[in-house]
């Protein structure tokens, strides 16, 4: 096994504070939309798998039990006790949070309660944007309370992010001038609803750039799309500004996030949920990834939402992965033993303390 020190998970979100039955639960185990094939549930995928192989011994039960089975013995110990002792067994030292999501979700006082950790919030830039829109009266106010709030908010955060952001930036990556940002926020405005999302092409590069100006890292999110595409022309027009780019999400363009990370000082890569996707699998991307990338440009995440059990998983094949890719490397001769637990080390939580402040 190669050594770590304790996780930061540097992408998170909050876990569900409600009891959930099979059906509930096992929606939060699929990525794609619609129902499972018939006669399957979203068990039948490899992060279900993982959550059957590592998280019923948590909870008093023999690995790969039955969904069922797991399920009564969650309901047995209560949604708070269940997620106590999942979110404790993780290793998972420090969480960075994102809030922007909708749900009963936990927020980050109640995940580092829970976990036995520290935790910091990660502001989301569009949900910030739709609570200025609810109490802006005029074109003019919603911009000047859009610029202090994202300029306020930094003083408590540790980062901003954005997932709208990065498909605006895929248009043009350069700052919109006034009139673009004035006239974007008049028609937007101007046809919005209370609730309704941000999704104004224009109106997500300027809040990305009120962002870059904070000097707080900024995680730009691009789905499932290349992030060459979405944020390469970006990644150029900010280098040297002094705020740090993370880019998350990439699978299954993986190798395309590792080469920006490696091409730009201030871009960074997440390995995120592409390990919790690939379950049996994670080596082999963890592999393809540590080809492209510079060692002290990579950062752990679970990108765990809704589920205890997705931080567990996240963490426990992130560390598998990790033991059998260094430790294959130390076994060949290839790598020393110090040199895999420093690198190990860097990945797990010394690129993010660095990158987020967190000393």
């Amino acid at each position: 096994m190669i050594e770590t020190p304790p996780l930061v998970d540097q992408c998170c979100h909050g876990v569900l504070r409600t009891e959930l039955g099979l059906g509930t639960f096992e929606a939060h185990l699929g990525r794609g939309e619609g129902p499972p094939a018939p006669g399957t549930t979203f068990f039948d995928t490899q992060t279900g798998f993982a959550v059957r192989r590592w998280c019923p011994p948590l909870l008093g039960l023999e690995p790969h039990c039955p969904p069922a089975r797991y399920l009564a013995r969650r309901r047995e110990l209560g949604v708070i006790e269940a997620g106590r002792r999942l979110l404790r067994a993780t290793g998972i030292g420090t969480y960075l949070v994102d809030t922007g999501l909708p749900g009963d979700l936990t927020g980050p006082p109640e995940l580092a309660a829970a976990g036995a950790a520290e935790a910091h919030e990660i502001v989301r830039l569009e949900l910030l944007a739709e609570q200025v829109a609810d109490t802006s009266g005029t074109v003019e106010t919603f911009l000047a309370n859009l610029a202090e709030c994202v300029h306020g908010a930094a003083a408590g955060a540790v980062a901003f992010a954005s997932v709208g952001g990065a498909h605006g930036l895929a248009l043009a990556p350069q700052p919109p001038d006034a009139g673009e940002v004035r006239g974007a926020a008049d028609r937007w405005l101007a046809g919005r609803r209370v609730g309704d999302r941000l999704t104004h092409p224009v109106l997500l590069r300027h809040l990305v750039w009120i962002a870059v100006a904070s000097g707080l890292p900024l995680q730009l999110h691009a789905g499932t799309g290349d992030p060459q595409r979405y944020v390469g022309e970006f990644a150029r027009a900010t280098a040297g500004l002094g705020t740090d780019l993370v880019l998350l999400h990439g699978y299954p363009y993986h190798r395309q996030a590792a080469h920006l990370a490696g091409v730009f000082p201030h871009v960074y890569a997440d390995l995120g949920p592409a390990l919790v996707r690939t379950g049996a699998r994670a080596a082999t991307l963890l592999a393809e990834i540590l080809e492209l990338a510079p060692f002290g440009k990579l950062l752990f995440s679970s990108g765990a939402h809704g589920l205890p059990e997705l931080h567990v998983v996240g963490a426990q094949l992130f560390r598998e992965a990790l033991g059998r890719v260094l430790g294959g490397w130390v076994a060949e001769g290839a790598w020393s033993r110090a040199d895999a637990d420093r690198v190990a080390g860097l990945i797990a939580s010394g690129n993010a303390r660095r990158v987020y402040g967190l000393g």
